[in-house]
């Protein structure tokens, strides 16, 4: 039984897996490679370049792989990659890069994206994640591992978010949100660090407390971002331990463009 619905149209410069299956109505267009055991649903359509991996569910109606909506577009030749193991629901789009924007959207491994999510051109997505419904990510978006953006969060271009952050439903992110932090509110707030997350991945108490610690730092202890970045550096040379954890703060800190959440 033959896995590609007779109403599919697929152009014959695409390349799919044999185990790849395509619903009613698709459209897979020139410069698609789809990994093996992935599902397209009805009615989705997808552009190329695009390339996407191995055990991706894509449900009906997704636009994947269009050109970016930018203006300063003209037709270059961008990508946009999928990992494996991603869930795209209903409605979903996901667009090209630019090329003054490094040429490349990406969408890592093993993330949850709901329905009427916009990913824009030249975002980088991370595995792990959870983009609730309406979630929209404008142009240039860096998204870390592990982290939740409650439905209808709105970031805007250029922004960060680090690894295991996470927002409230309605959020505005105007400014770079860094790891193990929530917020909410429009615009977007810090209101302290993703403990229950953190628990859920196995994180220990000691490891939950350090970072309270840290995130006191930044916050709530009067200090410069300098400073506090300073002050972290000096904690983890004290405690091996948490210098990872630290590090992921201070390595994001030290990238920041934006300015941070406040």
């Amino acid at each position: 039984m033959s896995l590609i619905h007779d109403s599919a149209i697929i152009d014959s410069r695409a390349e799919l897996d044999s185990s790849v299956s395509v619903g009613p109505y698709a459209v897979i267009g020139a410069g698609v490679r789809v990994g093996p055991q992935t599902s397209i649903g009805a009615h989705c359509v997808i552009e190329g370049p695009v390339t996407i991996g191995r055990d991706n569910r894509f449900f009906p109606f997704c636009s994947i792989g269009a050109a970016p909506q930018d203006k300063k577009y003209a037709n270059e030749p961008t990508l946009l990659q999928i990992g494996d193991s991603n869930t795209v629901r209903e409605f979903v789009t996901i667009n090209r890069g630019t090329a003054h924007g490094g040429g490349t959207t990406r969408v890592a491994d093993d993330n949850w994206i709901m329905a009427y999510v916009h990913v824009a051109h030249d975002c980088q997505v991370g595995s792990h994640t959870v983009l609730a419904n309406t979630t929209n990510l404008a142009g240039h978006v860096e998204i870390g591992d592990w982290v939740i953006l409650g439905g209808y969060t709105g970031v805007h271009q250029f922004c960060k978010i680090g690894a295991h952050a996470m927002s409230a439903v309605g959020s505005v992110v105007l400014h770079d949100i860094p790891p193990f932090v929530m917020v909410s509110g429009n615009s977007a707030e810090a209101h302290g660090i993703n403990t229950e997350g953190l628990r859920r991945r196995g994180y220990s108490a000691e490891r939950i407390q350090a970072l309270r610690r840290a995130y006191r730092t930044i916050y709530k202890s009067g200090l410069t971002l300098d400073q506090a970045r300073k002050e972290l550096r000096d904690s983890a040379t004290l405690d091996p331990q948490m210098a990872p954890d630290l590090g992921l703060l201070v390595d994001f800190l030290d990238g920041v463009t934006r300015g941070i959440v406040r």
